[in-house]
Formats: structure tokens, sequence, C-alpha cells
């Protein structure tokens, strides 16, 4: 139970900030590009509150840890409503929505990383303050690495729908309403962790590494 507080007092910050600003840019990025679905239901907001599903947000992440010892991991965050067909150019713009999503994950994790850096380089031994530096990194880059896999509903799905052509896009569109169970069975064999999620981290960490030792040099 001890380690269990201290876990989720560390990942609590980075996961709420991970989820909102996901959730919030795309809904960002529909609103720039004509749909202001999200924008007039309050979704393009950095209020977690608005965002969060109690069931796949905090009850299924807690149930899957206790049930399997902390082995695996799963959850998700209501979806910003997007009506696509308000977008200016529809399938072009709904890949900039879909990509909008990772791409905040992606720079969080970077921000993560600097903040790191920062206070290794003033000093701070806190290991808490650490360890969330650590586990936003983390996050981030699970959740990057994860919403990017190249099926509907999620934003992989959506951005290969937007850039295949119309014939083939249609015949992958038609998978969505089975994805999510699709989806689920990949992640509980282990496919997508080991075809999928763990060469993604690899290459997605060391581009992080790679940007941030500019500043590993400035700060020694």
């Amino acid at each position: 139970m001890t380690d269990l507080i201290q876990t989720v007092l560390i990942y609590a910050l980075p996961v709420i900030f991970a989820i909102t600003l996901h959730e919030a840019a795309h809904g960002y990025a529909a609103q720039r590009l004509g749909d202001n679905t999200a924008a007039m239901l309050g979704r393009v907001t950095l209020n977690p509150l608005p965002h969060i599903d109690p069931m796949g947000t905090i009850l299924l992440p807690l149930l899957l840890y206790f049930s399997t010892g902390g082995a695996f991991l799963f959850g998700y965050a209501k979806p910003v409503p997007v009506r696509f067909d308000q977008l200016r150019h529809p399938k072009r713009d709904m890949v900039w929505v879909a990509l909008a999503g990772p791409a905040s994950n992606l720079v969080q994790a970077l921000l993560w990383g600097v903040l790191l850096y920062v206070l290794a380089a003033g000093g701070i031994t806190e290991r808490f303050f650490l360890e969330m530096c650590k586990a936003g990194m983390l996050t981030n880059v699970v959740m990057f690495a994860f919403n990017l896999f190249p099926l509907p509903p999620l934003d992989g799905g959506r951005i290969l729908v937007g850039l295949l052509p119309w014939r083939q896009a249609v015949m992958v569109s038609r998978i969505e309403p089975f994805g999510f169970y699709i989806v689920m069975a990949l992640v509980i064999t282990g496919v997508i962790s080991s075809l999928w999620m763990q060469p993604l981290m690899g290459v997605t960490f060391d581009l992080l590494k790679l940007a941030l030792s500019p500043l590993s040099f400035l700060l020694r």
C-alpha cells in the first residue's frame, strides 16, 4: 500500500497533464481548422475535470494495477468530440487534429526532460521531484507511442485514414466500431508492446536524449 501511494503521488501530476493537454490539443487543433464542437462543449481547456472519464481514467487503471500487481496498466480519457465534416478540408485536416494529441505528449516529454536536467544541475537531490520528472517523460512517451498505433479509433488510425487514398481510407475507417476491442486484444496478448511500443519508445527516448544533449552540455 505504501508503494502504491508513492507511485500514485509521483505519477499523478504527470498523468493529469499528459491527459489534459492531449485532449485539449485535439480540440484546439479542430477549432483552428474549422470545427468548434469541442470548444462549445468546454473541452478546449487546461482544466483536467472535463477530460477525466471516471471509469477509464481512475477505476480501470486502479483495478488493473491491483489485479496484475502493476504489471499491466491501461486507461483512457473522454474522447474530444470532433465533427470532421465541419473541418475546412476534412480528409487533410483530420490528420492534423489526430496528430495534435501525440505531438503534445512529445513536447511534454521534452519539457519534463528539461526540468530533470535543470533540477539535477541545480543540486536538487530530492528523489520525489526527480522521479516525477522521469515519470513525466515515461508517461508522455507511452501515450505518444500508444496513440500512434495505426488502428482506429486511436490517433494513429485517424492519421492513417487521412493519408490513404479514398477507397482504402473508407475500408480502414470501417474498423473503428470494433477498433477498441481489437486494440485491447492486441494489448493483452503483448503484440502492441513487443512489435510497436518497445521499438517506437526506444527511438523516441533516443531522439529526446539527442534533443536534450545541448542542455546537458551547457549545465555541466
